[in-house]
């Protein structure tokens, strides 16, 4: 309704002087950039009620708006009907009128000026209809595109289906075609058959009597301009309309389906109707031709090969979609030509043997031994399967000539699980070489159709996708659309028309394409990697095919899918489609065909005949990520000792006087943040650091050590409870913004700290591969409250916890959780320590040999290691020895909340200083330690408990009779330091004390570690709260009461005695 009542204003009569000013001035429309917007000013104001004018509807305004600037910088520039109707209107005609004689008007020279002919109304409203037809193909011509190979019948999906949606005969089966509808838009002319004359005609009438466009037979033949928003025309710019329907049929709805007229930006929709209007665009040469039946030979010829030699095996195999192979190669060489280097890929299992032999160029007897039941593990851990290993290759490009580095990223098989992971390593690889753009390193995505539109996680992907300190500068998605998820049906699977729809929401074009057609594949390939290139936006490969297997190859698809097998047995393999098309062309002879075959099939033998030769499977030579030169040559640490995590008192300071200052002037701070930095300040005089400067202070130091920094997370810059404050704002002046940590030295290495967008399973899986890159960063992602974690539950289950037991693939991601039970209810209380210590893979029952190494090879042999520190001295040395370590392991954090601005949680600079290190155990060093043989409980404790068990004892009088040790590291067990605890206290009964409940918490993991420690000598007593479902309780009573109860426990002599 706005356009509609922008272009009627815009026809308003304009008195002489005004048409002079207006043509005087500059076309009110800008674009700026691929990103700019197109923006109309309005002129005038039009009263005439415009319900009578049937052609000023909302599409065809856009063209009228067109023609009307052109012709006021140049009325010879638009056809003479066009001048005619801006003149008549501009004096003072209704638009209804203004091809008549306007007899009732006052001013007498109109008649003569105009000279209208009677006809002139049904020539601009055919020239409209015109204009609307070609935007209908535009818009809707994807539906009528025939992109299912098997071409059997449509899938209503509704009783009343959504206009427009969806004939589309995109399926190769035609079952169940792409779109879920099969009501054909009735403004758009289509049909399989050929476009005779006699055709069109048919449709024509149809269309009459709908009502739509007005045109009939007799207009078949006149000759219409074209529109500037049409390439339809080639170099001609007017053509009779059976032309026009002819070719917006061939742009639109052959094999190839373009979904783009959503996108708000002009510069964008221009050059896609540009590379699919454009008459002759998808022109192959026969070198081009030859090439790309080669690729489908070896897509194709591999699967039959598996199939051939392990006909038992799961391979998750690509059978129905062998053009994915030359479609990946096609982008991967057209982004090669363009300047990309390095190509980082995430897939689910179907096809990815196919992807890493043919192209990731993994050596194929390391693919064939894969299959072998005797072959032995070589690495340490699990290992896992072969469709989900990763690789990692560098490589010459054959087409460009160019090096290439191509990684294929290990996965689970959790779908889509690890889209946010290789964005996270592509945006890595960017930032280490300095590509600011994009230009020079990107990602590709694979996706099956069910797990595109069924996963939450591609849209927290999408959503990162144009965020500063996210963007990867644009991502081809390509979707294997085998329109079945394992046995559902598209019907179940999704509510939107086709899978790719949750891509609209970030503009991005989507590309449906029949995936029997490998040329039409190959276009759309070349395309969407242009697109990325120009626009560095994402795009949407949908590859329209079938399964032609079952889930996996010992699967009975005919259980639930009877008719589309049926038709699958049917259909002729795309090979031999295009084969039999080349042959027919005289691109290719049958012998160069076969001997293409032949000599593939060779390669294959060869390297199974090799592949009996490997005896030892070897995980690490499937590493998507290798480290040059931080392991020895074997992949081993090159020492296997910690130094010292301390820093001078010089560095101590000097970071201390950025942190309490503004690096900037004339910079404009609140006045609450002026006495955060004085506070700050006054601690660093004082030769002491509270939670946040001890945080400040380690992070400061690994930049200007070189260590590249990286703090994400809802909320960080500020902090959740308002206290790191390490981005400044300018209170005068509008995003003005300052990070006193990027000050710190002129060679540091670059601090990012970055709020995320409110997404968990997203933004940590985006860091856990930001980490993948490099060890020489630390890398870390902090939770707004420590529960929310449960919401990237599958990035920790899956990747943080066993990555390197599957995969061999060391990570030093650091979680900071915040926990704490500070009677702020259920939600905001615990960040579930009792699930990360259950997946720690330490043996309880197992007291380790007590070496002097014994700390640093218990962090080496664990798959994570867990923390609760009780004092900011012990987080700043815990933060350090995660670059430190010669070896990478994640790092899990309870952070604290109330202790952040406790007066007791500070540490002074003498535990900080060089030759100090991480205590994984702080010892009781206060009166009871004077008199240990009078001590008669050893209450070991984490984190914020301490100070209310401390407090507690003191106001008891009890600080001689018992001794409280805090357990700072809690995987790996301190067992040697709480070996000597016991003994330093050999009449104390032992009391584990934690805020937690019972069934949660730590009390679980350390008992019988504890246990295990003493030699099973004494019980291990338990303070705390009941067992109970919630993780707190959200009345602040009950959270007291609780409290008061436990601590009484603690300190009741008496209440184990009986044990």
């Amino acid at each position: 309704m706005h356009r509609l009542r922008t272009c009627a204003a815009r026809l308003r009569p304009l008195t002489a002087s005004q048409a002079a000013q207006t043509v005087g001035q500059q076309r009110p429309i800008t674009a700026t950039g691929a990103a700019g917007s197109r923006t109309f000013q309005p002129i005038r104001s039009y009263s005439a009620p415009v319900a009578s004018e049937p052609f000023l509807n909302g599409t065809s305004s856009n063209y009228v708006e067109e023609m009307y600037y052109a012709w006021l910088e140049n009325p010879k520039s638009v056809h003479k009907s066009w001048d005619v109707f801006f003149r008549n209107a501009n004096a003072g005609a209704p638009p209804g009128a203004a091809y008549q004689s306007p007899l009732g008007l006052a001013a007498p020279q109109l008649s003569s000026l105009v000279g209208a002919q009677p006809n002139a109304e049904k020539l601009v409203e055919d020239h409209l209809a015109v204009q609307t037809l070609i935007r209908a193909y535009q818009v809707l011509g994807h539906h009528n595109a025939h992109l299912d190979p098997l071409g059997i019948s449509c899938v209503n999906f509704d009783d009343a289906p959504i206009r427009g949606h969806h004939v589309a005969q995109l399926d190769p089966l035609g079952i169940m075609d792409a779109d879920l509808d099969s009501c054909v838009p009735t403004d758009i002319i289509t049909s399989s058959d050929k476009l005779d004359v006699a055709v069109l005609k048919k449709r024509l009438r149809f269309l009459t009597v709908g009502g739509f466009y007005g045109l009939d037979e007799s207009d078949l033949e006149k000759v219409f301009r074209l529109p500037t928003t049409t390439f339809i025309g080639g170099s001609e710019t007017a053509l009779p309309l059976k032309e026009i329907i002819r070719r917006l049929e061939m742009a639109y709805c052959q094999h190839i389906g373009v979904e783009f007229m959503f996108i708000n930006d002009l510069d964008q929709c221009q050059w896609i109707r540009q590379k699919f209007e454009t008459p002759g665009g998808m022109q192959f040469t026969l070198e081009e031709k030859r090439t790309l039946l080669a690729r489908m030979v070896r897509s194709t010829r591999f699967e039959e090969f598996l199939q051939k030699k392990w006909s038992a095996e799961k391979r998750f195999g690509l059978e129905g979609c062998e053009s994915l192979i030359p479609a990946l190669k096609t982008i991967i060489d057209k982004s090669s030509e363009n300047g990309v280097e390095n190509v980082i890929m995430g897939m689910p299992h179907r096809g990815r043997l196919n992807v890493l032999a043919n192209v990731i160029r993994k050596e194929l007897e390391q693919i064939f031994c894969q299959f072998d039941s005797k072959l032995e593990a070589a690495d340490e851990g699990s290992g896992d399967v072969k469709y989900h290993l990763g690789m990692y290759h560098r490589r010459i490009n054959r087409v460009t000539d160019r090096n290439i580095t191509l990684s294929l990223v290990a996965n689970p098989s959790h779908l889509e699980a690890v889209d946010p992971v290789v964005q996270g390593k592509t945006k890595a690889e960017q930032f280490y070489c300095g590509d600011t753009d994009g230009n020079r390193v990107m990602s590709i995505l694979l996706h099956g159709d069910a797990a595109f539109a069924g996963q939450g996680i591609v849209y927290e992907t999408f959503h990162l996708s144009d965020l500063p300190s996210y963007t990867t500068h644009g991502t081809v998605h390509v979707v294997v659309n085998n329109q079945i998820g394992f046995t559902t049906d598209p019907r179940m699977a999704r509510s939107s028309p086709y899978p790719t729809d949750v891509a609209r929401v970030v503009n991005a074009p989507i590309f449906h394409v029949n995936a029997d057609d490998p040329e039409a594949v190959t276009y759309v390939c070349k395309v969407a990697a242009e697109w990325r290139a120009t626009f560095h936006k994402d795009v949407v490969v949908d590859l329209v095919c079938y399964r032609r297997m079952g889930h996996n190859e010992m699967d009975e698809p005919m259980f639930t899918q009877p008719l589309m097998y049926k038709q699958i047995k049917k259909q002729k393999p795309v090979l031999q489609k295009y084969a039999e098309k080349l042959i027919a062309e005289g691109a290719v002879s049958r012998q160069e065909y076969e001997e293409e075959i032949a000599k593939y099939d060779k390669i294959c033998e060869e390297a199974f005949a090799r592949s009996k030769d490997e005896k030892i499977l070897h995980i690490k030579h499937w590493l998507d990520s290798p480290w040059p030169g931080f392991f020895t040559l074997d992949g081993q640490p090159k020492s296997m000792s910690c130094p010292s995590t301390g820093i001078s008192e010089e560095n101590l300071n000097q970071i201390g006087l950025v942190a309490s200052s503004v690096p900037v002037e004339d910079f404009t701070i609140h006045g609450g943040l002026s006495r955060i930095l004085k506070g700050r300040g006054e601690m660093v005089r004082n030769r002491t650091v509270d939670w946040a400067l001890a945080e400040y202070m380690a992070l400061g130091s690994l930049l200007k050590e070189g260590i590249h920094v990286r703090l994400s997370g809802q909320d960080v810059e500020r902090g959740t409870f308002s206290h790191r404050h390490h981005v400044l704002h300018d209170q005068n002046v509008d995003k003005r913004t300052c990070i006193p940590m990027n000050h710190l030295a002129p060679d540091q290495a670059p601090y990012t700290v970055c709020n995320s967008s409110l997404s968990e399973y997203g933004v940590l899986g985006f860091e856990l591969g930001f980490a993948m890159a490099s060890p020489n960063a630390l890398i870390l992602w902090e939770a707004q409250f420590g529960d929310f974690h449960n919401t990237a539950q599958c990035i920790i289950d899956q990747f943080i916890c066993p990555g390197q037991a599957k995969w061999v693939r060391q990570n030093g991601i650091v979680l900071l959780l915040p926990h704490g039970m500070e009677g702020m209810g259920p939600e905001h209380s615990s960040a579930r320590p009792e699930r990360f210590l259950q997946m720690c893979n330490d043996d309880p029952d197992v007291m380790p040999n007590l070496s002097e190494d014994l700390a640093v090879r218990q962090l080496y042999d664990c798959n994570w290691i867990v923390v609760n520190c009780s004092s900011p001295g012990n987080y700043f040395h815990v933060l350090r020895r995660q670059i430190l370590l010669p070896f990478r392991k994640p790092l899990i954090v309870f952070t604290p909340k109330s202790l952040l601005r406790h007066p007791d949680a500070r540490s002074s600079f003498d535990g900080m200083l060089p030759g100090t290190h991480f205590q994984r155990l702080i010892p009781d060093d206060g009166p009871a330690a004077q008199r240990p043989d009078a001590v008669k409980r050893l209450i070991f404790c984490t984190g914020k408990v301490y100070y209310e068990l401390s407090k507690e004892r003191k106001n008891r009088g009890l600080e001689e009779t018992v001794a409280i040790s805090r357990m700072e590291q809690l995987s790996p067990f301190p067992f040697d330091q709480v070996k000597a605890e016991f003994e330093r206290f050999p009449n104390a009964d032992l009391v584990w004390c934690q805020e937690e409940h019972k069934n949660q918490g730590y009390y679980d993991y350390v008992k019988p570690r504890i246990r295990t420690t003493i030699n099973k000598a004494k019980n291990v007593g338990y303070a705390g709260r009941d067992p109970a479902a919630a993780p707190a309780t959200g009345n602040k009573n009950t959270h007291l009461v609780e409290l008061r109860r436990f601590l009484d426990t603690a300190f009741d002599l008496e209440a184990f005695s009986e044990q």
